[in-house]
């Protein structure tokens, strides 16, 4: 996935209210721009860190900048969790999720379940259909990635719902997209939601199942590096 323009360097002052953050331009003027994501955002939200921006296409728009990345250390981390569906279904489309490949079509956003919608819907003439999961995750500890950062009653709903799916004949995958290059293995964050964390298990058990892959991100773009090891 492209950036469809070039990212802007700024400094972060803070990040409040869940969408906001203040930021400081290299001639240090500060300006309040969007935050793009809900959760804690533990570990990638240190006020002085170097991050990036991008600008909306639409000269109205009230916030003119989101935030795209954060340095940790030497790396580029993408904290956006609006990308990673976009991400995993372009790499589903050529080829590089190994777990995923082979069906003639891929559909985005399809309802299904209690109200819910299926991030991306892969089917196959002959086979069965396959309803996956994506989730963003930007949290490392040591040298894991790990989700939840914060606690997500929704997405164990999400668990729930793709176990349904296979107790209906279809296929169900949970497809954890780490937006980072500098983890060796993918946990669950069990002390901070152990409640999504049985359910992942309960889901694993019914049939439901996990693959997670790292990104290579860069200030022109972000995408699928290959699979991480599951420590679950």
């Amino acid at each position: 996935m492209d950036f469809p323009q070039p990212l802007l360097p700024a400094r972060l002052l803070r990040r409040y209210k869940r969408f906001l953050a203040d930021v400081a331009w290299p001639d240090g003027t500060v300006t309040t721009v969007h935050c793009p994501n809900p959760g804690s955002m533990l570990g990638v939200a240190a006020p002085g860190s170097e991050i990036w921006l991008s600008a909306a296409a639409h000269p109205a728009r009230k916030l003119r900048h989101t935030w795209e990345l954060i340095r940790i250390d030497e790396h580029l981390v993408g904290i956006n969790t609006g990308h990673p569906n976009a991400v995993a279904a372009e790499a589903i489309r050529r080829g590089a999720i190994m777990e995923l490949a082979g069906y003639k079509r891929l559909r985005r956003e399809v309802a299904y379940g209690r109200s819910s919608r299926i991030d991306i819907l892969l089917e196959g003439d002959g086979r069965p259909a396959c309803y996956v999961e994506v989730k963003n995750v930007h949290l490392k500890r040591a040298d894991a990635a790990e989700f939840p950062d914060c606690v997500t009653a929704r997405g164990a709903k999400h668990l729930e719902e793709l176990a349904a799916m296979v107790a209906s004949g279809h296929r169900a995958v949970m497809f954890y997209v780490v937006q980072r290059a500098d983890c060796r293995r993918f946990a669950v964050a069990a002390d901070i939601d152990p409640t999504y964390a049985a359910a992942l298990q309960r889901a694993m058990r019914a049939g439901v199942e996990v693959v997670c892959h790292a990104c290579a991100v860069s200030i022109t773009g972000i995408d699928i590096s290959g699979p991480l090891p599951l420590d679950l």
